[in-house]
């Protein structure tokens, strides 16, 4: 491994890495808004093509131009190793990953560099975590995946809880539900090249559809197992949410996500610790036939995309990475989620929170997300460790400030009935 370089020398804060793209020119834009061109942040642009760049720097209008500008390209190791050593951060939504995105992982490691992105890709995470925690550690560099709507409420919500609960009771939450109760927004294009070309390697890798069905598929190898199974395919009643739960169609990635963040903690959620995740029904008790719906719709695109031939033609309907809504259709989006953390002892001490955000998940908020992570990661002086992390591991308290104060993803307590 080379010599790290001091961070403190690097001409940037944080580089958005793929900001020719439909989400990466989103977390361009936010940046802009947020911290403008030339203020307290020093950031800049990057991708492969410098005429394209040049393109997204004059639509987003006279006060980007002084937004530098960086040529990179993930099929070249050595422009993404300079790209690394000239930045604290890079920010990079360039996928699918598992394509695309181990050199530059690689290079952050190399460099000392802090990381953060959006994939979703379990086999994929797994993989640099083999490759890369070790050296991540020794080189100081945080490599921190899943920092979009998958997984962010997720692993910062159950964060919070934990958090709440060990300060007001002195003992973790023995297990906490999450359960999606308004969602409006398009479908990534991203996200579905990503699970496309997961499905495809599986078809090549029988073990891929292994460390899907595993729970525990990104915890250290050595840490200890708890008491989940692979996540439900059927509906159910929640009597503690009064409805009927379908299965939500990101649980596998973010359940995952959060017993990686127990087991990176030393198991402070607790040996017996459990996490689930659905989609609460509307209409309470007479949910049933729309959450029998949901679920049999969802296995039967889940089986179609795992057939070769079926998710060839399918594909040809779903949209394109690089497509996306307009600003109209983001901004009228939204997400509403609730969890809630079980007392080992006492309902009376449960604990309930919402997070909600007024923009689309899959983009308008999505990007919020990944840009204040990356200046989390740049600017917020974190006690965490190197290593491929968890974002709540990673950055924890801090970025939930960050979200609730300046992205607008908001974090509120609500009553425990």
């Amino acid at each position: 491994m080379s010599n790290t370089l001091d961070q403190n020398r690097r001409p940037y804060d944080v580089v958005v890495f793929g900001a020719s793209g439909f989400t990466g020119r989103l977390v361009a834009e936010y940046l802009l808004e947020a911290y403008g061109a030339t203020g307290a942040l020093s950031w800049a642009m990057a991708g492969r093509n410098l005429s394209k760049l040049e393109g997204v720097r004059r639509e987003l209008g006279a006060g980007a131009a002084g937004i530098p500008l960086l040529v990179a390209d993930s099929n070249d190791p050595e422009s993404l190793e300079k790209l690394a050593a000239d930045t604290r951060v890079v920010a990079t939504t360039v996928g699918p990953y598992a394509l695309y995105g181990s050199p530059l992982v690689a290079a952050c490691v190399r460099t000392g560099t802090h990381y953060c992105d959006l994939t979703g890709e379990v086999h994929w995470i797994r993989r640099m975590i083999d490759a890369h925690h070790e050296d991540a550690k020794s080189s100081g560099a945080r490599i921190v995946h899943t920092c979009g709507f998958d997984s962010l409420p997720s692993d910062l919500g159950v964060h919070w809880l934990q958090r709440e609960m060990l300060a007001q009771q002195g003992v973790p939450c023995i297990e906490v539900k999450f359960r999606t109760e308004s969602f409006k927004g398009a479908f990534s294009g991203g996200t579905v090249a990503s699970m496309l070309n997961m499905l495809a390697e599986a078809e090549q890798d029988p073990s891929i559809h292994t460390i899907l069905r595993d729970p525990y598929a990104l915890n250290p190898v050595s840490a200890p197992r708890g008491l989940d199974g692979p996540e439900k395919t059927y509906p159910e009643y929640d009597p503690d949410f009064r409805g009927w739960v379908a299965p939500f169609v990101m649980a596998e990635i973010n359940t995952k996500v959060v017993r990686r963040s127990n087991a990176l903690l030393g198991m402070r959620y607790g040996t017996d610790f459990r996490y689930s995740e659905g989609s609460l029904m509307p209409f309470g008790q007479m949910g049933f036939p729309l959450a029998v719906s949901l679920a049999a719709g969802s296995a039967s695109f889940q089986a179609a995309m795992r057939t070769g031939f079926l998710r060839r033609a399918l594909t040809e309907l779903l949209p394109e990475p690089g497509e996306g809504p307009s600003r109209a259709e983001r901004e009228g989006g939204h997400f509403q989620i609730q969890l809630l953390g079980r007392h080992p002892d006492r309902s009376s001490a449960n604990l309930r929170l919402r997070i909600r955000a007024e923009r689309d998940p899959g983009y308008g908020a999505t990007a919020r997300m990944l840009g204040e992570a990356a200046v989390c990661l740049a600017l917020d002086g974190l006690s965490s460790p190197g290593g491929v992390l968890t974002p709540a591991v990673a950055m924890g308290d801090a970025l939930i400030d960050r979200l609730d104060e300046r992205a607008e993803v908001r974090f509120t307590a609500i009553a425990a009935g």
